[in-house]
């Protein structure tokens, strides 16, 4: 007998479920991970391929990042020693995680992303976690809370509290306002926006414009999901130069490579460019969010979750993972496994949106399986 597959930890494993396949990872579409589907402009591909000429890949890295980070204060309106370039947002969780030790309880909204816990398990910090509903309106922005503001402000001990806005994997977008008074009240505030560009109206709700007045408050962002560039590794985070400065005393000399930190600073380094991207992207969330909702929505057994991030959460009655299973081995799509998600089981997919031709592949495989299983007429 096969041995059954083995449950992803992460989206966007494509070359290792490909040798697990027999497959080349181009055979597979994988909307696993929420990334955008179309590539770099090709002037931002010349600039890559200008850097790999010059001193970025001779040279040994600027160890303050100063040009990335100087384009990214800039966009930020933000001064340049409150960011802090890192080799990923991953990178960043660690440093902030050590922190969060340090302050006590680190308290989790959950079903939440499993990096927190890797990256706090490092330190061996106290975990808490504070369960969110299971239902949730689409008239985003929505109030953070569990059922209730009280209710939540009644589950949350001191500490640290771990936001990631819009939520990672419900795609719930929680309004600034909601989440202000939380600096109030904890010691330490790690949000992480990693998804907030790709929101249409998304950066109304950033905390970034906090972040001078509260010491407390640590914003982490990432050029992966915008970009398309998980294979660079490439984020930054945002506080107050005192606690960044501590964690770059913390780290390897050189966490981020050349080659990485020249294209950060070019693709932040022109505001209007940047915008005209972001703005590419968040018509393609809008339009493609809309579409797959209601597509999705018609599948008997299927109920998809409101999002206002570039995935969407799919729940149903019945166990889904055969289901994703026979994607992935008859259909060459990769869907998100949630049993990663803490709160979450075998009842629950992720799809990251792709384009509507891909997106049309994926809704006819899932009519097939469903149909297959006499879910479907």
């Amino acid at each position: 007998m096969a041995a059954a597959p083995l449950m992803e930890p992460h989206g966007g494993n494509r070359a290792s479920v490909a040798r697990r396949l027999g497959c080349r990872p181009d055979q597979l579409l994988d909307a696993s991970a929420s990334l955008v589907p179309f590539g770099l402009p090709l002037v931002d591909r010349f600039q890559l391929l200008r850097s790999t000429l010059g001193s970025p890949l001779r040279d040994y890295p600027d160890r303050s990042y100063s040009g990335f980070a100087a384009a990214a204060a800039a966009l930020h309106g933000v001064q340049k020693a409150s960011v802090l370039v890192g080799n990923g947002a991953a990178e960043l969780f660690t440093w902030a995680a050590r922190d969060a030790a340090a302050a006590g309880s680190s308290w989790l909204p959950e079903p939440g992303f499993a990096d927190y816990r890797r990256a706090l398990a490092t330190w061996q910090a106290k975990v808490q976690s504070v369960p969110l509903p299971a239902h949730w309106s689409a008239a985003f922005p929505h109030a953070f809370a569990t059922a209730t503001a009280t209710a939540t402000a009644a589950a949350v001990g001191e500490g640290a509290l771990w936001l990631t806005n819009p939520h990672n994997p419900t795609g719930q977008l929680w309004s600034r306002e909601s989440l202000e008074p939380w600096l109030e009240r904890q010691s330490l505030v790690i949000c992480d926006e990693a998804f907030l560009p790709l929101v249409p109206n998304g950066e109304a709700q950033s905390l970034i414009p906090l972040v001078e007045s509260h010491p407390n408050l640590v914003v982490i962002r990432s050029l992966t999901k915008l970009y398309g560039l998980a294979g660079l590794r490439l984020g930054y985070a945002i506080a107050q130069p005192e606690r960044l400065a501590r964690w770059a005393a913390w780290r390897d000399p050189w966490p981020v490579n050349g080659l990485a930190a020249s294209l950060g600073a070019w693709l932040l380094g022109d505001p209007q460019r940047h915008g005209r991207w972001s703005a590419r992207v968040q018509g393609w969330v809008r339009e493609e969010g809309a579409w797959l909702a209601s597509e999705l929505a018609g599948l008997p057994g299927l109920r998809p979750m409101p999002s206002a991030a570039n995935y969407l959460l799919i729940r149903s009655d019945h166990e889904l993972v055969s289901m994703r299973e026979a994607l992935e081995q008859r259909h060459r799509i990769l869907l998100r496994d949630c049993r990663s998600f803490a709160g979450l089981g075998e009842n629950w997919l992720r799809i990251g949106f792709q384009k509507r031709s891909q997106n049309r592949r994926i809704v006819a495989a899932l009519r097939q399986e469903l149909a297959g299983y006499g879910q479907a007429p």
